[in-house]
């Protein structure tokens, strides 16, 4: 048997325009006739019509995720797989279908303008791994686009999702500060992102609090890749440190890398504390003690952020910003492995 709209209000004893109503969502039917209907459709396995839905609610059900130009390692970096993983889980959820945008350069980050959003293809975007100041971002403010970000903004008028970055960093760093720590540097994310400017501010902020001066040439900034991490942990090498705190997890990997190759041991001679909570236990050597976020999540709340967004046809920013923790490992040089703190 075919499934259509009058079917399923016949099977319901109510009209086709009814069940066109109770599917789009629409405020003027009872809640008595909305739950036969809706008992309908699950009990009959019924999907509506995708271009019927759109035509009635001017809705495509199209959810795009954009990640800059900005972002080289994607398939290297284990944040986004899980980012991914989250909302994919909560767009499916939702029954949207999700589109990915990749872009090698600024041009054709551009020109996903005239291409899919002025045509609207796409009810709404998620945004995240972008720089400051990203004509992207300008971009989709100036024309109204429905949006969220991954992320901290540069912008008060931007709906985002996002962890304590700040916070997390200066937990860390006190972490290893209370190891007695004598020279300790950091290998922090790129300035030029909200994620870099916090994660440095949470570690000079634990610097000060503990009355230590930050000498120069003990913070070096990196790209979120292993490569950035290695190079950033033979410079601080030289520097003579004895703690190190990586601005992510991927970094670490590198990092640690270059103490084996100095022939220098972690933690033994350098203790290492990271941030980003990605790996497991046995994926490091030694396991590495790090700041954990709820990637996943993130990513499930910025959908459905945007989806409230969409449903309310309201633009007001709104904003979560999800609690981190860190879980202690050996990296740090605690005896035992442990829990969270």
């Amino acid at each position: 048997m075919r499934l259509t709209l009058e079917k399923i209000g016949e099977l319901a004893g109510v009209s086709r325009s009814t069940v066109s109503r109770v599917i789009n969502d629409q405020r003027d039917v009872s809640e008595e006739v909305r739950t036969r209907v809706l008992e309908t459709i699950e009990r009959t396995g019924y999907r509506p019509n995708q271009a019927a839905r759109t035509l009635v609610s001017s809705r495509s059900q199209v959810l795009g995720l954009v990640i800059p130009s900005s972002v080289h390692n994607l398939f290297a970096d284990p944040y986004f797989g899980r980012l991914i993983q989250g909302i994919t889980k909560a767009a499916n959820r939702a029954e949207q279908t999700l589109s990915l945008f990749l872009f090698e350069d600024e041009r054709e980050e551009l020109d996903l303008y005239p291409r899919v959003i002025a045509n609207g293809l796409l009810d709404g975007l998620i945004v995240t791994a972008t720089k400051m100041a990203d004509p992207l971002v300008q971009r989709l403010l100036d024309d109204d686009t429905n949006f969220v970000m991954i992320g901290r903004p540069d912008s008060n008028r931007i709906s985002f999702v996002n962890v304590e970055n700040e916070s997390g960093a200066r937990m860390a760093t006190l972490h290893l500060l209370g190891h007695g720590a004598a020279n300790i540097g950091a290998i922090l994310p790129p300035s030029s992102t909200t994620t870099g400017i916090d994660r440095r501010s949470g570690f000079l902020s634990a610097m000060n609090e503990s009355g230590r001066a930050v000498p120069e040439g003990a913070i070096v900034e990196g790209d979120f890749t292993e490569e950035s991490g290695y190079e950033g942990m033979s410079r601080l090498i030289s520097q003579g440190v004895d703690a190190v705190f990586c601005g992510s997890d991927t970094m670490a990997m590198g990092a640690l890398q270059a103490l084996i190759d100095a022939g220098l041991h972690c933690p033994g001679d350098v203790r290492v504390v990271s941030f980003d909570g990605l790996f497991d236990p046995r994926q490091t050597d030694p396991p590495l003690t790090t700041v954990s976020q709820p990637v996943r999540q993130t990513g499930e709340e910025a959908v459905n952020m945007l989806l409230e967004i969409l449903n309310d046809g309201d633009s007001t920013p709104r904003s979560r910003i999800f609690p981190t923790e860190l879980t202690i490992r050996s990296s740090c040089g605690c005896p035992e492995p442990g829990g969270s703190v």
